[in-house]
C-alpha cells in the first residue's frame, strides 16, 4: 500500500471483549513497518483512550478531524499515531461484562465501515470481533458479520474462507459450502446451484484479490468416506461430484470430492490453494489447529474487502490484558496484499 490508498477501516467490535486492545496493537504494529499506510479505528475514542491506558498501550489516538495533522509528523510520530473515527458509546462499559445498551453501537461502527467503503474513504475493512448474542438480546436481528455486510452489498451469496495469515509458501486456506447451520441441516442446503455459485467466487476471488492465475481447489466430500461408494450417503454421488466436474468443464481445477480425514495432510495440501469443505466444523478445526493463532477469517463475493480475526470476543480476557493480537495483525496485513492484488488486477467488481 502507499500513501494514494485510501486507510483501511478498523472496526474494535464489541467494546467489552479484547476488540479494542488487539485493534490499537495490531494497528501499531503494521504502523511500525508501514507508517505511510495508516490506519482508521472506528470505536468511541474516549473508551480507546481509557483502555490504552489501563493496559499502557504507548499510542497518541487523535481524532479523525485531525488526520491533516498526519502530513507534519516524522515517522516515528507516525508510528505511534492512531486515528480514531469517533462513534459514540450507548451506554457506560466495564471490561469483561456484556451490556445489552451498546448492541447499536457496535453495528453504528460497521455502517460507518460500510459507508466509507461505499464512497472511497477506505479501501478494505477488518473486522474485530463481536457477540452476536447481546446484539439479539438487543432485539436485533443479526446472524453474524458475514451477513450482515453480505445484506448491505445486495448480493445473494458470499462465501466464509478461513486462513492461516501468516507469509508462507503455501498456507492453508479453507472455504466453506455452508456456515452457521446446524449440522441436520447441512446438506438440504448442499444444492448443485449454491456449490457452483461457492466455487466460481472462490476461484474468482483467489484470482483477483489473492493473485493466483490457477487456483487449484479441492473439494471435501460430505460423509463419511466421501460416501463410499453410495453405501454413506449419496450427496457426493448426486450432487458434489458432478458439480465439480462441471466446474472442471468451464476450466476451473476443482478436484474431489476427497474424504476430510484425510485430505488434510501435505500429500494434498501443497498441492493446493484452496480447500473447499462442506461445513463449519469439517474444516475450521484444522485450519485454526494448524494456525497457531494467526488465523484469519476473509468474506469472498463482496464488492469490497472484508477480513477478521478467526476468534470471539474472549471477555474472560478482557479485564486481564493477557490478549495475543497475532491474529488481528495477520488480518490487517492480509487485507493490505489484498488491496493490492486488487488495484494491479483492476479488478473492479
Amino acid at each position: 500500500m502507499n500513501s494514494q490508498t485510501p486507510p483501511i477501516a478498523i472496526t474494535t467490535g464489541e467494546p467489552a471483549g479484547i476488540g479494542p486492545q488487539i485493534s490499537m496493537l495490531a494497528a501499531l504494529a503494521w504502523q511500525a513497518t508501514q507508517p505511510q499506510s495508516p490506519l482508521v479505528l472506528i470505536g468511541d475514542l474516549f473508551h480507546l483512550r481509557e483502555v490504552a491506558q489501563r493496559f499502557n498501550i504507548h499510542a497518541e489516538l487523535i481524532p479523525l478531524t485531525a488526520l491533516a495533522s498526519l502530513g507534519d509528523m516524522s515517522d516515528a510520530e507516525k508510528s505511534t499515531t492512531l486515528v480514531v473515527w469517533h462513534c459514540p458509546l450507548f451506554a457506560p462499559v466495564q471490561l469483561g461484562e456484556l451490556d445489552v445498551g451498546n448492541a447499536p453501537y457496535v453495528l453504528n461502527t460497521l455502517d460507518i465501515a460500510l459507508l466509507g467503503l461505499k464512497n472511497g474513504t477506505f479501501s478494505a475493512m477488518v473486522t474485530a470481533p463481536v457477540h452476536k448474542g447481546i446484539i439479539n438480546d438487543a432485539s436485533i436481528a443479526f446472524t453474524g458479520h458475514t451477513e450482515y455486510l453480505a445484506e448491505f452489498a445486495g448480493v445473494n451469496q458470499v462465501v466464509m474462507m478461513l486462513a492461516d495469515g501468516r507469509e508462507l509458501e503455501h498456507p492453508l486456506r479453507v472455504a466453506l459450502a455452508t456456515t452457521h447451520l446446524p449440522l441436520s441441516a447441512v446438506s438440504a442446503a448442499i444444492t448443485p446451484a449454491g456449490l457452483t455459485r461457492t466455487i466460481d467466487i472462490l476461484a474468482h476471488d483467489l484470482i483477483h484479490h489473492f493473485g493466483i492465475a490457477q487456483p487449484r481447489i479441492l473439494v471435501t466430500g460430505l460423509n463419511p468416506h466421501a460416501g463410499e461408494g453410495g453405501h454413506m450417503g449419496r450427496e457426493e454421488i448426486d450432487i458434489i461430484n458432478p458439480t465439480i466436474a462441471a466446474a472442471q468443464a468451464r476450466g476451473l481445477d476443482v478436484r474431489g470430492a476427497y474424504p476430510a480425514d484425510t485430505l488434510f495432510q501435505p500429500h494434498y495440501l501443497n498441492q493446493a490453494d484452496a480447500v473447499l469443505a462442506m461445513y463449519h466444523d469439517q474444516g475450521l478445526p484444522v485450519l485454526k489447529y494448524a494456525s497457531f493463532g494467526h488465523g484469519i477469517n476473509v468474506t469472498l463475493g463482496l464488492p469490497f474487502i472484508r477480513t477478521s480475526v478467526d476468534h470471539g470476543t474472549a471477555l474472560d480476557r478482557a479485564s486481564s490484558g493477557a490478549v495475543d493480537a497475532g491474529s488481528m495483525q495477520a488480518a490487517i496485513r492480509t487485507a493490505a496484499g489484498m488491496v493490492q492484488t486488487k488495484s494491479i488486477t483492476k479488478d473492479v467488481l
